[in-house]
């Protein structure tokens, strides 16, 4: 989860009061934060988040407007927004985008700032909102990057150009020397960080101004000059680059936002597209693209067990930042600018909630006792394990979400059934995993220096896309095992099919399979009945390759609820 820093004396000051840490740790669930700690050497408090849809929060600026509503300030009101159906003046501050850019990274927002010197508090949490929004939100600035430059060296219009990669250089931010793009990089500590995200493309993303001053080279560094924001500094540009419209509006609402709290003056900047936008072909940045949202109060009153006024709905609300009235027992809710986490009702009665309080919802003692027991899956499940420890296998635990560069591209296959997550906060959790196999994979890959034989499984579930279920999913609890060494090949694995399923007293036929991740001709498809309940077989010399694997390959899957139901 999301980890702040802010200074201890500018947060109270911007709360309007300081509170101890027993009374801060009181508000803070209101952000869904805790207390992590304190520097009092550094005068710093920190701060962690748990929950990765509220990136508003990823800041200090954030994180007092939030506590401040909760105590009953005012909600604050944002004059610098356009919309669908109000575009504010920008004069002369366009962007004008380059028409090779829409296949590259076709997205930016920008605004500039004014108004006061900025200075370490306000610096600080400007470069930690960046990482944060940029690393986490942002996926480690694949969809999202965002660059702070000195305002008063630009002359419009900004170009957001495809440059070559090899013709344009420039001096990047912490070096002396001149570098193309591509030798930024190859050499420069950010270009070895991020340079991947854009080096595939014949061109690569670039900012300069009308007059052919660099701004940057976005998602990877600022320019030494306008690029190098210090203390003192009180007129700023502000951009942020990007692969999806919304998160980019998004990122730079709450940016725009936390410096309109801290005191700064917003100034909009028009961003003129050659290609069509969901907001058209120019669009005035920063840019309300939020929707309403909406839920019945009887519906609130069914989740919450618990009957609320539609007064006592609506304040509870205004604690939380969100204006909103209720109709004819209908709540409308206006979803803030820096927000885009209200997907369905239940996300207007959680805000309720927290709004309204958890202490004041009364306990309510259950009318009914159950005793606990172990279902029979979980029954089954410690029962193949105590066989696979009886095999010499070791028991292994993953995550169940990766990447798709381990779930499909390293195993070969095409991954039709995985299940992607419409919105990852990292795309190293951006795949639902259809298959143990590749976890199991990935431990061997790291594992050759450790003596052989390896052999190692897993009881864990999958999920996987399945059209004839109601849901269009289907999880399963399955085994996934894994075996190598010199000697291991398909006659091993089988026995150990034979083996497990012996004890499981199941009979079994294999039957020919043709699976991407297996040799040809060394692999089995396991039934039981006229069920597929599993496979197995030697892994494709290509699996071995992506994975960095020396030694003969070996795995397989059961599916322990299918077995289970055939008993």
């Amino acid at each position: 989860m999301p980890k702040i820093e802010v200074l201890t004396e500018t947060f109270y000051r911007d709360l309007g009061q300081k509170y101890t840490d027993e009374q801060l740790e009181e508000i803070l669930p209101s952000a869904k934060a805790e207390l992590d700690g304190r520097d009092d050497e550094a005068g710093v408090l920190k701060i962690e988040l748990n929950d990765t849809n509220r990136p508003d929060l990823w800041s200090s600026a954030g994180l007092v407007r939030q506590l401040k509503t909760i105590t009953g300030n005012e909600i604050p009101f944002y004059n610098f927004f356009s919309n669908e159906e109000e575009e504010f003046e920008c004069a002369e501050r366009i962007v004008e985008v380059d028409p090779k850019l829409e296949n590259i990274r076709p997205f930016i927002a920008a605004f500039a700032v004014t108004g006061k010197a900025v200075n370490e508090a306000v610096l600080k949490d400007i470069i930690q909102t960046q990482e944060k929004l940029c690393w986490n939100f942002g996926r480690k600035r694949r969809s999202i990057a965002m660059g702070v430059y000195r305002n008063d060296l630009i002359t419009y219009p900004v170009q957001y150009r495809a440059a070559d990669p090899d013709a344009v250089r420039f001096v990047p931010l912490q070096m002396e020397q001149e570098l193309s793009l591509r030798q930024i990089n190859e050499q420069h500590p950010k270009g070895k960080e991020f340079g991947h995200i854009v080096a595939g493309f014949p061109l690569f993303p670039f900012l300069d101004d009308a007059n052919g001053q660099v701004l940057s080279y976005p998602p990877v560094i600022n320019s030494a000059d306008i690029g190098a924001v210090q203390e003192g500094d009180s007129e700023l540009f502000i951009e942020l680059t990007g692969t999806v419209h919304d998160d980019v509006l998004l990122a730079a609402s709450i940016v725009a936002c936390d410096l309109a709290d801290s005191g700064f003056t917003i100034l909009p900047v028009k961003i003129v597209y050659p290609y069509d936008t969901d907001y058209g072909r120019e669009v005035v940045t920063p840019y309300y693209f939020q929707k309403p949202a909406a839920a019945e109060l009887t519906y609130v009153h069914k989740l919450l067990g618990y009957e609320l006024s539609p007064d006592q709905a609506v304040k509870a609300l205004k604690r939380m930042g969100i204006f909103s009235v209720c109709d004819e027992g209908m709540l409308y809710a206006v979803v803030p600018e820096y927000r885009n986490d209200f997907l369905h009702p239940v996300d207007v009665i959680e805000d309720i909630m927290i709004g309204h309080g958890m202490k004041n919802f009364s306990p309510i003692m259950p009318d009914s006792f159950t005793f606990g027991r172990i279902t029979r899956e979980e029954e089954f499940a410690r029962k193949v394990k105590d066989i696979m420890i009886g095999l010499g296998f070791q028991e292994m635990m993953y995550n169940y979400l990766g990447s798709r560069k381990n779930f499909i591209t390293r195993m070969n296959t095409e991954g039709a059934e995985y299940i992607q997550i419409a919105n990852p906060m990292t795309e190293n959790y951006e795949f639902v995993r259809a298959s143990v196999i590749p976890s199991l994979v990935e431990s061997e890959s790291v594992s050759g220096n450790a003596v052989y034989p390896h052999k190692i499984f897993e009881v864990g579930k999958t999920a996987f896309l399945d059209a004839e279920d109601n849901s269009g999913t289907v999880t399963r609890n399955i085994l996934g095992f894994l075996a190598a060494d010199t000697a291991i090949g398909f006659n091993e694995i089988s026995s150990t099919i034979s083996a497990i399923l012996f004890y499981l007293n199941r009979d079994y036929m294999l039957k020919e399979l043709e699976d991407t991740r297996f040799i040809a001709g060394r692999c089995a498809a396991v039934y039981v009945g006229n069920t597929r309940a599993g496979l197995f077989g030697e892994l494709h010399p290509v699996v071995l390759e992506n994975w960095g694997i020396q030694m003969p390959t070996a795995a397989g899957e059961l599916d322990l609820d299918l077995l289970l139901s055939n008993t």
